[in-house]
Formats: C-alpha cells, sequence, structure tokens
C-alpha cells in the first residue's frame, strides 16, 4: 500500500562529526573529567576518533586509552558530571561543517523534510543546534534519551523518521562513523558519509552507498539514492 501522501521524502543527519566540528567541547569536557580522577588531559587529535557513540562511550574509551578501568557504577557517575560540564560549555568551539547551512537549506527548498538522529541526549542537541542557527531547520531533533533505543539499533532511526513526518521508503541517513552506517543499514535505509567526522575506521572502509567529501556534494547525492529508491519500487 502506498504511504499517505502527506509522508515526504526526508534526510536525517547525525549532530557530532557530521552537521557540525563538536570535538573540542567534547574532549574539553572529557579533560575536566579525567583531571577529576586524576589522570593527565587527552589532546583533540588522539581523542576525536573516540566520539560517535554518545558521552559514555566517550568517557569509557577516554579512561581506557589512560589505562583505567572503570566500574559500571562509577562510570555513571561520570557521566552525570560530564552532562552537566558539557551543558554549560555545548558551542565554545564548536560551529556548522563548511556548506552545511546551505546544504540544508537547498533540501528543504526541493520538499525535504529534515531530521537529527544522534547519541548526544536530547536536550543538548536542541540548545547546541539552536546556538549553531539551525534548529528550525528540522522537523525532529532526537537524541539518545528521546526513545527507549539509541543507535545502532534501528529503531532510533525510524523513530526519528515517524516523529519527523518522512517517508521511510524515501529516507536517506548522513553520519561519519560505523554506528551511523550499521544503524542506516539494519533499518534498511541508505547512507551518505562523510570522511571529515569522528570514526576509528575510514568511513570507506564501512561501505557507505555514497561518500561525500564536501556538503556541496550532499544534494546531488540524495536526489541520485532517491532516485535509485524509485526505480526500485
Amino acid at each position: 500500500m502506498s504511504p499517505p501522501l502527506s509522508l515526504a521524502p526526508i534526510v536525517v543527519f547525525d549532530l557530532d562529526g557530521t552537521l557540525a566540528e563538536t570535538a573540542g567541547d567534547l574532549i574539553a569536557t572529557l579533560n575536566v573529567v579525567l583531571d577529576r580522577e586524576g589522570l593527565p588531559p587527552m589532546d583533540v587529535a588522539r581523542a576525536r576518533d573516540f566520539i560517535g557513540a554518545g558521552a559514555r562511550a566517550l568517557i569509557a574509551r577516554g579512561f581506557a586509552a589512560a589505562g583505567r578501568d572503570l566500574a559500571p557504577d562509577r562510570l555513571d557517575a561520570l557521566f552525570r558530571v560530564f552532562l552537566a560540564h558539557y551543558g554549560q560549555h555545548l558551542c565554545v568551539t564548536s560551529h556548522l561543517f563548511p556548506g552545511a547551512g546551505p546544504a540544508l537549506d537547498r533540501l528543504a527548498a526541493a520538499g525535504y523534510r529534515l531530521a537529527v538522529c544522534t547519541n548526544k541526549v536530547e536536550d543538548h542537541s536542541v540548545r547546541l543546534l539552536q546556538l549553531l542557527g539551525v534548529a528550525d531547520r528540522f522537523a525532529a531533533i532526537c537524541g539518545r534519551d528521546t526513545f527507549p533505543w539509541s543507535k545502532p539499533d534501528p529503531r532510533h532511526l525510524t523513530e526519528t523518521i515517524a516523529r519527523a513526518g518522512g517517508d521511510p521508503a524515501r529516507a536517506i541517513m548522513v553520519g561519519d562513523s560505523r554506528t551511523d552506517i550499521a544503524t542506516a543499514r539494519a533499518a534498511g535505509i541508505p547512507a551518505v558519509a562523510v570522511p571529515f567526522g569522528y570514526t576509528d575506521v575510514p568511513v570507506r572502509d564501512l561501505g557507505p552507498d555514497v561518500i561525500i567529501d564536501h556538503f556541496d556534494a550532499l544534494f546531488d547525492a540524495v536526489q541520485h539514492l532517491n532516485g535509485l529508491a524509485r526505480s526500485a519500487a
């Protein structure tokens, strides 16, 4: 059966490392946590690839890199410290990647609905996008705590699409990491990858449908993938 006419083609974006360069602020907060535990700070170049699976994973990876075991209850406590500090320092150095804003505008003008599906908590995601001046572009901004599931569970993505009023048969995920590509794959949705984000494996090795080196190429990639989807229908 055909989807309701109200459903629109949709492009769903990851946030950290995809839409925005946020590593500086995230690693600065990680270093606050490390300092509280008597561990040395990490530089952004070394730790940026620890980002991508959410703050809890970032903390765990930071401690592992420092050779320190972290019990689950201690991780929970430090996660709360991280969230409190980061919530007050969301946009000190963070900024949109070049071309991201115009790419969003071009997609919206062509009739695409836009959404964000991120493992950052929802409140931080909304406020960061507000500070970056683009929150109003998105029909839904869904974080790791928006639903009972988070990436790489495909329901995080499919529920984001539903909340935004998007057509899952004409949906595309844009991300920068193994988590994003695995989520899209599990949901049966094409994936566009950017190679300038946060990943411990080059995105070319993860098998996305398309890789773009700059947001100027996003519109044509989305149009191409939607054309393939219509041909297969």
